[in-house]
Parts: structure tokens; C-alpha cells; sequence
């Protein structure tokens, strides 16, 4: 090959000096140009990462190998999930993702530090798992393909690895056993594709029986109305099932189902509204342990008589949410774990007389699980992980206090956890003088002195919480480029009381965003933050922030980074699938009325795309039915009506947030790439 530089050899010279050559000049001058620019596009190739076949990029700058190489090492955090206890051996299961994997997958931990023994090697990751309840002799799961949350049921033969279909095809189906383990009731919904034009006004849950050895075995129980369906717990006879309907945190009812009839009771709330949440029965059926904001604030845990119907607080000395709460499997003790301000605490309980125990000394951290093994009747598992720790699974022997570790998380080679940072609680007042606050995690200040940018992240729900927990890839923006990062509670937040919870909804959407303008001004205050330097960022709801906030306040802002995120409430209420449109409406406000409406149309980003002066990063799956891919479509479009820089990053096979790692990995170095363009970073 001829360097563009190079003297040309004399064979070539005397070639093209001669008459006869002439004609053919253009032709090789044509030839050599496009021989060199294959060559600069094969050098460009090994220079940057290329997006696999499933991802589609549109307006993104090449990303250079060198930062993929950079990041590489914070991608690979491998932790372990707790599943479900063995139910008569001592061996658990857990959720891992090994060396190499896209997704992480079931094994078998048989004991304490025991190698994991992979059982699933599906495409997508498994929902829901339990082995059968009395030998665990097979398991029966759950799972979607490419995050379309069309969950369907399956049994999986321990032996063979093989599935068989137990649920209806196109539904959303979830399964719950009965206490003989004769068979599954099925609780399903349908799904109707609804960004595809698909849509149902009415919505129901079906439950059924299958048996899960012979899936020709199969019957409708009842029909019940609505898609907030869950809960469902069989009574220790099997005879009733108690099911939560709900709505919203602070309004769903508790109803008791005939299991041979479907007739179903409502029992709470008795008068006015209230949320429930976890729900157990006592061993002899006379009685549910439930949490409930019922009369207070916060959510309790509660212990209800069926007979006198009185309702006893069991937790009203602790100040904040009963998250998760489990029973043991002799019914003599409960599990616990309180959301102190982001922070998870242990706490058991006398189940029979109610009285707090003495609170077992476990390190700080999310935790997760909290499952009583039946043989080992004293012993439970839990997950924990903690800004400094992956998650690993551990159990605690809950007479002696012993903590047994069962899983070590896998950390890249030169990486320490142990080093990274922890947050610190930041409180200030917002417009209009309400508490709010948020999570600080700053840089190290010796290798990164002086004022630092910030990264903004608005959580999910919109009655998500950010807690205390490992960041994963997040740390290389601490650790390599000194990005400081913020994650918010803003009001609607859960964790903070149901009149917190509830100052978003409807009409009071904007007050939310306004709390996001409170701390970019905070910003300029704290002395390690540089308040010239912030790009916002959030998923799902917390996509509707970033873009919010990129209209309100695109002059206090770098960039803003939106995944999965709503982009008009209206569009977004019509394309939702069926079963949770009625459930949102609760939270955002029916769209079918036309003042709500009216307000909706108002204060849409895409509605106000004018307004956003800063470079956009739009990050979505193709499959998502919750916030459907054409809520990102939209805005992309707007938003480059004005001539603003936007990234655009849409997955075919991913639906709301990117689960295989390979995808999540490039989205990633394309938020670094992004941060770096913005941020001017380091």
C-alpha cells in the first residue's frame, strides 16, 4: 500500500506520465482515496469500542478504546444475591453473575463458603424461584425475554436443566405455592403491547391452579379487578389466601380469598385508606402480621386478630418504614428491617407476645433477604452490601448471634472496595422551607483537590428512595475522574412518611423539580463543589427529572442524562401497559380529565424542549413496557429541532434499564464520554 506521504516508486511514475494512462488517472486517484479512508476506518476500529448488534447509536461521538480499557476493571463487580433456602437441606440459592456472563444466573450454595454450582443459563435473568416445597426435588421459576416483562412460569427439572411451561403465553404471571406443594396458584395479567397500539380500559387478574407435574391440570380459581394484585399467602391449612389489591403506598386493601370458591372479603382498611405491605399468618390462622402506615406516619409492624378484628402495633417505638418483615417457619419470631433515613436496621421480634428482642450486631448496609430456613428454625439469610462491599450472602443464628458467611463477592484484580467512599447525609430546605435531603459521595480530596463537578442522579419510582448502598461502576467517576455524585430525595420519596410521600402528586408534579433546583443552588455553598460543573441524571421517573430540570434550570446545568425517563405524562399514560395505567394515574393524575390534562401538556419536557440549552444523553430499551421507547423518540426529536447536541442509545433487546452487561458497559462508557465532553473532566 502506497503511503500518502511517500515518493512514488518509478514504475508507478513512468505509468502515470504516459499518454495511455491518462484515461486511467481518476479511476486510481479514486481507488487510492478509498483504499486509504478503509484503512483509517480499520485503524478507527481498533481505536474505539464498537456497540454490539443490538444496540443502536445515533448522534454519539466514537468512544475511544482507551477509555473502555480505563473502566474496564469498576465493570466487574460480582456479587451474590440471596434467593430461597433449601427446604430440607442446608444449601441455599443464590443469584450470581460468573466470570465472562451477560446475565447472572441460579446456583447452589450447599454450604458456608461452598463453591456455587450454576443451575440456569438462560439469555434474560430468572424473576422469581422456589424449589418445591417439601424435597426439592425440581424448581419452579420465572422469567421474560428481553425485558418485555411478559413473565412467564416454568417448572426446571434439577436434573436435566429442562423447563416446561406452566403460565398462559403473553401474560404476566407470577405463582405462589400452597403449603402441601400440590400445586401453584398462578396470578396473572394481561399484557397488550400497548406502544404497538395494543390497549385494554379494563384490566383484570386471573388466578389459577396448575399442577406443576402436569401442566394440563389447570383451572381458573377467579377474575379479580385491577392490575395491583400481590401478596398472595396461603393460610397454614391452605383453605384462605390473603392478597393485597394496590394502589397506591398509602391506599390499598387486604382481602381474605376462599380457595376453593375465589370469594374474596375485604378486612382493611376498616374505615379511610391506608398501605399494607408485607403480609404472614400465624401457624394456627387466627391472626396476620402485616406492615401498615395505618394511623401513623410510617409503616409498621402490625399483628391483626380475624376474630375481635383489632389491629396491634408491634413496632410504634421505631421512627421510620418496616420495609420487609419475614416470619419463621414455627411462627415464633419475626425479621425485620427498618429504612432508618437510607439506612437499613435489623430487628426481631416475639411473634407470639410482640416484644422487641435484643437487635443483633451486624454491620451497616442494604439488606435484602431475610429468609428463616424451616429445618434450622432459628437460623435466617440475608444479602448485604454497603458502599464499600458487593453484595454477599450471609446467615445469622438468631439465638446465639452468630454470623455465617456463605458467598465471597468477586472484585477486580487492583481494585479495593474497602477504599471507596462513603456518603455523607445532607440535609437543607427547599423553596418552600420543607426538609429535604440527599446522599454526598465526594472524590478523595488528596487526589483530587479543590472544587469538584457534580454528577446529579434522580432515583425512580417517583416513591423510590436513594439508601446507602455499593455503587458499582459509579465509583470510577469518584475514584479516576473526581466527579463528586448527589442522589436526592426529593418530596415523594418513600422512606420519610406518607405526607411526604404524597406532596407530588397531581397538581404539585413541579414541586419536585423545584426541590432539584434547591440543591443545584445548594451546590455553590459546599466548598468542594464546583456549582459551574453539573450535569443531572435519572431513570425512569428520574428521567423525567433530569429532563425537567434541563427545561427549568438548563442555565445551572452542563448536561442532562435521561434513561428510560417520561417525556410527557400524557403520551406516556396512553402508551403504559393497560395494567398499570390505572395505577399510575393515581400518583400522576388521570389524563382523561381535562384540567389535569391540560396541566400535564403544560409542564411536559416535550412540551418545553425549547427550553433546554444543554447537550442531552437518551439512553432506552426497545422492549420496555412500562416507559415505551417511543416516550424517548419524542424527545430526542425536539430537542435536536432546537440544534442542541443529543446522544441517543436505544437496545433491541432491553426493556426498562439495560440487565446485560455487555449493554450496560458501553452505556456506561458512553456516560463517561459524555461527562468528560460536558464536565470538562479531569
Amino acid at each position: 500500500m502506497i503511503k500518502p506521504n511517500a515518493p512514488l516508486s518509478l514504475d508507478v511514475a513512468q505509468q502515470i506520465a504516459s499518454p495511455a494512462a491518462a484515461r486511467l488517472l481518476p479511476r486510481w486517484r479514486t481507488g487510492l482515496a478509498a483504499g486509504l479512508a478503509l484503512c483509517a476506518c480499520l485503524a478507527q476500529a481498533q481505536d474505539t469500542v464498537q456497540p454490539n448488534a443490538n444496540l443502536r447509536t445515533d448522534g454519539m461521538p466514537p468512544i475511544a478504546q482507551a477509555t473502555a480499557d480505563k473502566v474496564a476493571l469498576y465493570t466487574d463487580f460480582r456479587g451474590f444475591g440471596f434467593v430461597q433456602w433449601h427446604p430440607q437441606e442446608r444449601s441455599m440459592l443464590v443469584r450470581h453473575r460468573e466470570a465472562g456472563a451477560n446475565v447472572p444466573q441460579l446456583h447452589l450454595v450447599r454450604s458456608p463458603g461452598g463453591k456455587p454450582e450454576k443451575l440456569t443459563d438462560f439469555p434474560d435473568p430468572v424473576a422469581q424461584a422456589a424449589f418445591e416445597p417439601t424435597q426439592g426435588k425440581y424448581l419452579v421459576i420465572s422469567r421474560d425475554a428481553g425485558g418485555n416483562e411478559a413473565t412467564l412460569v416454568f417448572r426446571m427439572d434439577l436434573a436435566t436443566r429442562q423447563t416446561t411451561l406452566l403460565s398462559p403465553p403473553d401474560e404476566r404471571s407470577g405463582f405462589t405455592w400452597t403449603h402441601k406443594a400440590d400445586r401453584l396458584l398462578l396470578h396473572s395479567v394481561p399484557l397488550d403491547r400497548t406502544a404497538n397500539a395494543g390497549k385494554r380500559e379494563r384490566v383484570g387478574t386471573t388466578l389459577r391452579w396448575v399442577s406443576p407435574l402436569d401442566p394440563t391440570q389447570t383451572s381458573v380459581l377467579t377474575e379479580l379487578p385491577g392490575g395491583g394484585w400481590g401478596s398472595f399467602e396461603f393460610s397454614h391449612d391452605d383453605a384462605t389466601i390473603a392478597a393485597i389489591q394496590y394502589r397506591t403506598p398509602s391506599d390499598a386493601d387486604v382481602f381474605l380469598i376462599d380457595a376453593r370458591s375465589g370469594e374474596r372479603r375485604k378486612i382493611l382498611p376498616q374505615s379511610g385508606s391506608a398501605g399494607f405491605g408485607d403480609i404472614a399468618w400465624s401457624k394456627d390462622g387466627q391472626r396476620l402480621f402485616l406492615s401498615t402506615n395505618q394511623g401513623g406516619e410510617f409503616f409498621a409492624l402490625a399483628m391483626f386478630e380475624l376474630a375481635s378484628a383489632k389491629m396491634r402495633v408491634l413496632s410504634h417505638h421505631i421512627p421510620w418504614d418496616i420495609e420487609r418483615f419475614s416470619l419463621s417457619e414455627d411462627g415464633t419470631r419475626l425479621f425485620a428491617v427498618a429504612n432508618a433515613s437510607g439506612r437499613d436496621e435489623v430487628h426481631l421480634f416475639d411473634a407470639l407476645s410482640g416484644a422487641e428482642l435484643p437487635r443483633p450486631d451486624l454491620p451497616g448496609g442494604a439488606i435484602g433477604g431475610g429468609e428463616w430456613h424451616r429445618q434450622a428454625r432459628a437460623e435466617l439469610a440475608y444479602t448485604l452490601n454497603s458502599p464499600q462491599s458487593p453484595s454477599d450472602v450471609f446467615s445469622l443464628d438468631t439465638s446465639s448471634g452468630k454470623v455465617l458467611r456463605w458467598t465471597q463477592a468477586a472484585s477486580p484484580a487492583g481494585i479495593d472496595p474497602a477504599s471507596f467512599s462513603t456518603p455523607e447525609l445532607v440535609q437543607i430546605k427547599s423553596f418552600d422551607g420543607l426538609p429535604i435531603s440527599a446522599w454526598l459521595y465526594l472524590p478523595d480530596a488528596k487526589k483530587f483537590a479543590g472544587k469538584r463537578p457534580l454528577l446529579v442522579d434522580f432515583h425512580g419510582g417517583p416513591e423510590g428512595q436513594s439508601t446507602l448502598h455499593f455503587m458499582g461502576r459509579w465509583n470510577y467517576l469518584l475514584c479516576e475522574l473526581g466527579i463528586a455524585i448527589l442522589l436526592p430525595n426529593v418530596r415523594g420519596s418513600s422512606g420519610y412518611g406518607k405526607t411526604f410521600l404524597d406532596l407530588d402528586n397531581g397538581f404539585k408534579r413541579k414541586d419536585s423539580v423545584k426541590d432539584g433546583g434547591a440543591f443545584l443552588r445548594w451546590s455553590a455553598s459546599h466548598p468542594r463543589l464546583d456549582a459551574s460543573r453539573i450535569v443531572v441524571a435519572g431513570g425512569s421517573y428520574g428521567g423525567y427529572m433530569s429532563l425537567a430540570t434541563a427545561v427549568d434550570y438548563s442555565d445551572l446545568i452542563r448536561g442532562a442524562i435521561d434513561v428510560v425517563g417520561i417525556s410527557n405524562f400524557v403520551t406516556f399514560l396512553n402508551n403504559t401497559e393497560s395494567y398499570r395505567r390505572d395505577l399510575r394515574r393515581v400518583e400522576y393524575g388521570d389524563e382523561r380529565e381535562a384540567a389535569m390534562r391540560a396541566f400535564h401538556e403544560q409542564i411536559a419536557p416535550l412540551n418545553n424542549a425549547a427550553a433546554i440549552k444543554k447537550p442531552l444523553f437518551v439512553v432506552q430499551g426497545k422492549n420496555d413496557p412500562r416507559v415505551p421507547y417511543t416516550e424517548a423518540e419524542q424527545m430526542v426529536a425536539a430537542v435536536r429541532k432546537n440544534g442542541v447536541p443529543v446522544w441517543y442509545l436505544l437496545a433491541d433487546n432491553e426493556g426498562h434499564g439495560f440487565r446485560r452487561k455487555v449493554n450496560a458497559d458501553y452505556e456506561f462508557y458512553a456516560t463517561v464520554k459524555f461527562l468528560e465532553t460536558t464536565l470538562g473532566t479531569p
